[in-house]
Formats: structure tokens, C-alpha cells, sequence
């Protein structure tokens, strides 16, 4: 098959579909790999590494969508990418359509079959293609939330880890998922106070044998969510609903009676954002202030790590690439129920129930797709 790899461009995305590694593997498998100039270079891969190992440089990104079959991406298309793709032409990529209606109608209207890594499943109900973005946005989650708590960047003046004789910070997450599992770790690791609050008891005790004594957990309510939320110095918000929108777990109402440029870090966004003022923020310019409290909701996080988080993800979707490029994404999909639940726009229609939940349309079962 012919797979196509773009440049990325959303603001600050440096990362890329396909490390030169992965187009060897692919190349291996017998398959053709075009790759737009410049597309790895942000990074540390420039075209002589991508020609080293097989790939075919093609100068611009519109050369890359009229050829290619299967376009492999990092973030989702946007609008002008969009306007690039036809029909019978397989995108794969994180798409976050729950909380973005207009990217759902351009990929409705140029009847490709998109799918979509953050929905992609597996055995332990798991989210593999998400997870390791998952675990570099955890961890800088923490980083970049003890960033925005120094004074000149608004925040409360405050040391995460404190120090002899002063208290460390109040750090609170919500979310015991991968997220929150790195952010608590790395928050931990810098010797904040940390409360992980989740609704679920067994990933709560998971938490405790993890880390023992040292985290703290509380069981969600509204009642702890607020006494919580009040007292921090820095909420990490770290809630996922797969492929649904992010339910809104701090209010407007309540910034008001939380601590004078305390800090929430909406790790969320992508998927609509768990804090109710929260708006998507650019690395370029990553914070604002609503009501005094300080908000981080930077909707590519890992892409300021962006040689670490390549590398990270490609380990994961690559047997996934050489899947739907060895069979194709019909006979892919229906050997693999896993792959198939990454499945979110097809020919026009929505084939992920949580997404169609979520834009308020309709959708067709993507099994019917595969009997098709």
C-alpha cells in the first residue's frame, strides 16, 4: 500500500506520523512510504533519514493526500487537510471529534474512513494509542502546572515540593487513569502534597498499593470534590470518557472560593475540557486567568516533548499501520475488534456511538461496515 505522511501543522506540532524506524518496518513489509519534506525535521529527522531507510520525499502536502492511500498523522487534520482528502482513503490519527462538530462535518463530507487512535481498544479495555501520550501529559502535567504557580507567571508563589521549615503545595487530580497515574508520580516525585480522586475503588486501592502512604485518595463526590478544590494549590484534571465529551467537574461559581492564583491544568481539552471555563490554549500562549485562578489547557501537550512523544507513539501504532496497510482497513477491522473500535467516520457517517452521542447525530454500527 501507499502510506503518506504530512507535516504537521498545528501550532507547536513538531511530532510526525512515522519515524524513519517505522517507515523501515513499513518499507520491509513491501509497502511505499511518502513522506512530505520536512516533516520529521522539528525533531532531529530530516529527509536524508527518512531516504536512507526507503521513503520517497515529496515536496508539499497536497502531493502526499493525492497519492497516498492511508495517511498516517499525529493530530487532527485541519480544515485545509480536510479539503484534501477523498473518498476510499483511510485516515489514521488522533481525530477528538466529541467536542470539535466542524471537524466532523469536513471529515463527513470528503467520505474518507477515518480512525481515530484515542478510540482504538484492547483486551484489558484499555486505550493502547492513547496511552503514551497519556503518560508524557501526565508527567508534564505536574511540570507545567508547578511552572505556572511561580508569581511571574501568575500563579500563587508557591514551590510544589516546598522546602525545610515551609509546606509543600496541595496538589489534587482528578482521574486514577494513565494520566493521573503520572501525574500523581511525578508530583510525588517533586514532594507536593497529592490527592488523587477517582470514582472507582479498585483503581483507588491500585493507586495505594502503588505508591502506599505517600498519595492520598478520596472517593469522588461532590462534597470532597469541593473540599478538595478549595484548598489546592494546583488541580490537575485528568477525566476521560472515551470518545465522549469530558464531564465538567469545576464550575464557574466555584473559582471564586479557591485560592488566589492557584492553578488548574485541563489535560482534558482535547476532549472538551473537565473544568467549565477551560478553552483551548496554544503553546504559544498557554495560560489565562478567569476569577483569579490560573488555567494551563494546552491541547498538545506532548508536542512540546516532541522527540520523546514520537517515538512513544509510534511503538504503539505501528503494528497498527502495518495492519491496515498489509490488509486493509475492512479485513483490518474485522479480524481486530480492538482496531475496529477506532473506527469514527466512514463514508459520510458517524460509526462511533460515544462520538455520535456526543455531536448529536446518528450513526451506523461499524460492524455493519465490516459485513458489508
Amino acid at each position: 500500500m501507499r502510506i503518506g505522511v504530512p507535516r504537521e501543522i498545528k501550532n507547536h506540532e513538531y511530532r510526525v506520523g512515522m519515524t524513519p524506524a517505522s517507515v523501515r518496518e513499513a518499507v520491509h513489509h513491501g509497502h511505499q512510504i511518502l513522506v512530505e519534506s520536512g516533516a520529521g525535521a522539528g525533531i532531529g529527522f530530516d529527509d536524508a533519514s527518512y531516504v536512507a531507510v526507503g521513503a520517497d520525499i515529496v515536496e508539499d502536502a497536497t502531493r502526499v493526500f493525492a497519492e497516498a492511500e492511508l495517511i498516517v498523522k499525529v493530530k487532527e487534520p485541519q480544515p485545509g487537510e480536510c479539503a484534501l482528502l477523498r473518498e476510499g482513503q483511510v485516515l489514521f490519527t488522533y481525530l477528538h471529534l466529541a467536542p470539535d462538530p466542524r471537524q466532523a462535518e469536513l471529515l463527513q463530507q470528503s467520505g474518507c474512513t477515518a480512525i481515530a487512535y484515542e478510540t482504538v481498544s484492547d483486551a484489558a479495555g484499555g486505550l493502547p494509542l492513547l496511552a503514551p501520550m497519556s503518560e508524557v501529559a501526565g508527567r508534564m502535567a505536574a511540570q507545567v502546572g508547578a511552572a505556572a504557580l511561580h508569581k511571574s507567571a501568575g500563579g500563587r508563589g508557591v514551590l510544589l515540593g516546598g522546602v525545610p521549615g515551609t509546606p509543600p503545595a496541595d496538589v489534587v487530580i482528578f482521574g486514577g487513569g494513565v494520566v493521573g497515574t503520572n501525574a500523581a508520580r511525578m508530583a510525588l516525585g517533586m514532594g507536593a502534597n497529592v490527592t488523587v480522586v477517582d470514582k472507582s475503588l479498585s483503581r483507588l486501592r491500585q493507586l495505594d498499593e502503588a505508591f502506599g502512604l505517600h498519595l492520598k485518595s478520596r472517593y469522588a463526590t461532590l462534597e470532597a470534590a469541593e473540599e478538595l478544590i478549595f484548598g489546592a494549590d494546583l488541580v490537575i484534571g485528568a477525566v476521560l470518557v472515551p470518545g465522549a465529551a469530558a464531564p465538567k467537574l469545576i464550575r464557574r461559581e466555584h473559582l471564586a472560593r479557591m485560592r488566589p492564583g492557584a492553578v488548574l491544568v485541563d489535560v482534558a481539552i482535547d476532549q472538551g475540557g473537565c473544568f467549565e471555563t477551560s478553552r483551548p490554549t496554544t503553546h504559544d500562549d498557554p495560560t489565562y486567568e478567569v476569577d483569579g485562578v490560573i488555567h494551563y489547557c494546552v491541547a498538545n501537550m506532548p508536542g512540546a516533548v516532541a522527540r520523546t512523544s514520537t517515538t512513544a507513539l509510534n511503538n504503539a501504532t505501528l503494528p497498527f499501520v502495518l495492519d491496515l496497510a498489509g490488509q486493509g482497513w475492512q479485513r483490518a477491522c474485522g479480524r481486530d475488534p480492538h482496531l475496529c473500535d477506532g473506527l469514527n467516520v466512514h463514508q459520510g457517517a458517524i460509526v462511533h456511538p460515544a462520538v455520535a452521542q456526543a455531536l448529536n447525530e446518528s450513526f451506523i454500527p461499524a460492524g455493519q461496515l465490516i459485513a458489508a
